[in-house]
């Protein structure tokens, strides 16, 4: 929270994004080591300091532009979709094996953030964001709330 990082859903770890609040056009540079926000209507969560830096901190939103400086050198992951962060991992299995049943496959990953432990529950495995955005519309039309993330083979998000 300390750090000038900031969370993504698609974006690589390591990615460098500089941020432009557009309501008072304060900008800033984070590094992207972070899965979230978990809303979809939400395309980044700045860390305190960097939330500090465009004069946005606390629990409110603002809408932002990003411009991508510099990828890593080396991407590695894929891309799949989230249908649940959960604090129990009791709760990320009930819903995994509802999947399980109604999708065919479903895995759980646990995910370490400065705020605990998540249990992410996943569908699919795309090597292309496309693909992964055309799963999340058929479980869309099946109810569910899906959120397209990328899935980086880092001891950051981490199986289970």
């Amino acid at each position: 929270m300390a750090r000038m990082t900031a969370a993504h859903h698609t974006l690589p770890f390591g990615t460098r994004v500089r941020v432009r609040h557009l309501g008072n056009g304060r900008e800033t540079e984070v590094r992207i080591n972070d899965r979230g926000p978990f809303a979809e209507d939400r395309i980044i969560d700045l860390s305190r300091a960097a939330g500090r830096k465009v004069n946005r901190i606390g629990s409110g939103t603002a809408r932002v532009r990003l411009r991508i400086l510099r990828l890593p050198e080396t991407i590695s992951g894929f891309f799949a979709v989230q249908l649940g962060s959960f604090r129990s991992r009791d709760n990320a299995e009930r819903l995994r094996q509802e999947l399980a049943e109604r999708q065919g496959a479903a895995s759980l990953r646990n995910y370490d953030s400065p705020s605990g432990r998540f249990y992410c529950v996943l569908v699919g495995r795309e090597a292309e964001q496309a693909g992964a955005e055309a799963l999340a519309s058929q479980l869309r039309e099946k109810g569910y709330p899906p959120l397209v993330v990328r899935v980086d083979e880092s001891s950051l998000f981490g199986r289970n």
